[in-house]
């Protein structure tokens, strides 16, 4: 119910800004293949198991999905809205112990786990530098983070759920290659010492003609928070693929 009144004031709001919007305006599809890397918990962090949600346990490749509405105004100030949805599965079989959000689950329990991360973000970018081969823009970005991680087995379940505010610097970089072909780097990041959080894109870009771009590339996403109520870093690759509509 919670992904439900998010992605539908995720939706308001770009109905909003479209609505009282002139300028240029862009829709991003993007669809990603995504491959996990590490992925650490332990909830309560000052006293949980620390578990591998995809070494003690295991994890395919999944896929994951997301997509952006931007407006560019007055040529150099990007207004964009983001939802992100991310959702891993694992399982498996532990030789000890794990004591997970107020739970106790048996050494020797089959375990299933969900690790759910989708964002939702408003982005504010200025074109800090531009010309014909080369353009740069900064800015930040308010991240709405949705989590929850659910641990089951042996007929008992435990969710960690966070619902919390998280600021952002945003940039985005793009070469000109050729009349046919264009490099982003495009992100969010922020380090602190209560945690850290990265989303880079690496992609190249295609138009097909004046309004359709397809696009594809590589990902990276991670950052984690350590503190008394939560320990949790995690760490995905993306094989992305996309298409740019602008209007």
């Amino acid at each position: 119910m919670r992904q439900i009144r998010l992605a539908c004031l995720f939706g308001l709001c770009c109905t909003l800004v479209s609505a009282m919007a002139g300028p240029p305006q862009a829709f991003d599809i993007e669809g990603g293949w995504v491959f996990p890397g590490y992925n650490d918990v332990r909830i309560p962090g000052d006293s949980g198991t620390k578990l591998s949600l995809t070494e003690d346990l295991s994890a395919d490749s999944f896929p994951a999905f997301r997509a952006r509405y931007t407006v560019t105004l007055a040529d150099k100030h990007d207004l964009s809205l983001l939802a992100a949805f991310l959702t891993m599965r694992s399982d498996g079989t532990l030789d000890r112990n794990v004591d997970f959000n107020g739970a106790t689950f048996p050494a020797g329990t089959p375990l299933e786990s969900t690790f759910r991360f989708n964002s939702y973000r408003l982005t504010y970018r200025y074109l800090l530098y531009g010309s014909p081969k080369f353009q740069f823009r900064a800015g930040v970005s308010a991240k709405v983070r949705d989590a929850v991680i659910r641990l089951e087995g042996g007929g008992q379940a435990s969710d960690n759920t966070d619902l919390g505010f998280v600021p952002l610097l945003s940039f985005s970089a793009t070469w000109f290659a050729h009349p046919s072909l264009r490099v982003v780097l495009d992100g969010d990041a922020l380090a602190a010492p209560q945690g850290r959080a990265e989303d880079v894109l690496l992609a190249a870009v295609v138009p097909l003609n004046d309004h359709v771009s397809l696009k594809a590339g590589y990902r990276i996403l991670e950052g984690g928070a350590d503190n008394d109520t939560v320990y949790t870093f995690s760490l995905f690759h993306y094989a992305v693929a996309g298409m740019v509509v602008t209007f």
